[in-house]
């Protein structure tokens, strides 16, 4: 069976070459399938699946050849309305998402994904504004990088930003009070009563509940939750604890509480009783 391959077509079984003699990808490795925008490595497992959002086609080429040769599926889009039908279609282990595009941007793409789903993230601009990163971040984004960039760095960043998850969803559920922490469903709840959090407001919640009493600084925060390599604003840890302590303040949670530490940062203890 033949199949079309960088514009070729070659058989399905058939190894080919990248043509670039500087390609990273000199070696051979088998044929991709590509189908209504899903492209897949012809190999028995893959490491997941990743969808790739930009209107640059040269810029979606290299992004895949890179995702496929490090063992991912690879599901392609070139506007965010497709991007959010090919998300629903195809239930991505993580997202690269250019922000300027046709249709509806990054942003906006970004915060409808974010009512139904935790997917991993990861934006791609032009622009390296502040704003730009500090508004990414907090409407959900889990990392963000500014053109022009390395591939290999977006992969060895798509490979982390996994890596912290895979060992996050290892953990056990936590009870502390009312409060109970299901880390394989991510799910929170207080007096059983599931609450509605982001991604990044639920792994924050998971740190503080592992590490009761513990005193976390912005850097910590930043560090452990955003990932070593950002380097945004650190008041958007305190926007994302703001948010957090309202909403586990809605639900009825009286036993255990984000404190503020002056002057070092945040840490989760259990609430005084009004009768000491």
């Amino acid at each position: 069976m033949l199949r079309t391959v960088c514009g070729k077509c070659v058989a399905e079984s058939e190894p080919f070459h990248v043509p670039d003699a500087t390609s990273p990808f000199r070696h051979t490795f088998f044929a991709s399938i590509a189908y209504n925008g899903v492209v897949t490595e012809h190999e028995a497992t893959t490491k997941g699946t990743i969808l790739i959002v930009d209107d640059h086609e040269r810029i979606v080429d290299v992004l895949r050849q890179y995702a496929l040769h490090d063992g991912y599926d690879v599901v392609t889009a070139a506007d965010g309305r497709q991007a959010l039908d090919l998300f629903s279609r195809t239930n991505p282990d993580l997202i690269l998402l250019d922000v300027a595009m046709p249709e509806i941007d990054g942003f906006e793409v970004c915060r409808r994904i974010r009512e139904t789903s935790d997917v991993p993230i990861i934006m791609v601009t032009a622009r390296g504004e502040d704003f730009e990163r500090i508004m990414g971040l907090d409407i959900g984004a889990d990392d963000y990088i500014v053109k022009p960039f390395s591939p290999g760095e977006v992969m060895a960043r798509v490979r982390a930003l996994l890596r912290r998850i895979a060992r996050q969803t290892e953990a056990t559920a936590v009870r502390l009070g009312t409060l109970e922490i299901k880390s394989e469903a991510h799910e929170a709840e207080v007096d059983g009563i599931r609450l509605r959090l982001t991604k990044r407001e639920f792994e924050l919640l998971q740190l503080f509940a592992a590490r009761p009493n513990h005193v976390f600084s912005r850097d910590d925060l930043l560090n452990l939750i955003w990932g070593y390599d950002y380097f945004g604003d650190n008041r958007t840890v305190d926007s994302h604890i703001k948010r957090l302590r309202a909403k586990l303040g809605t639900a009825g949670l009286i036993d255990w509480q984000i404190e503020t530490v002056w002057g070092v940062g945040y840490k989760f203890s259990q609430a005084e009783s009004e009768e000491r």
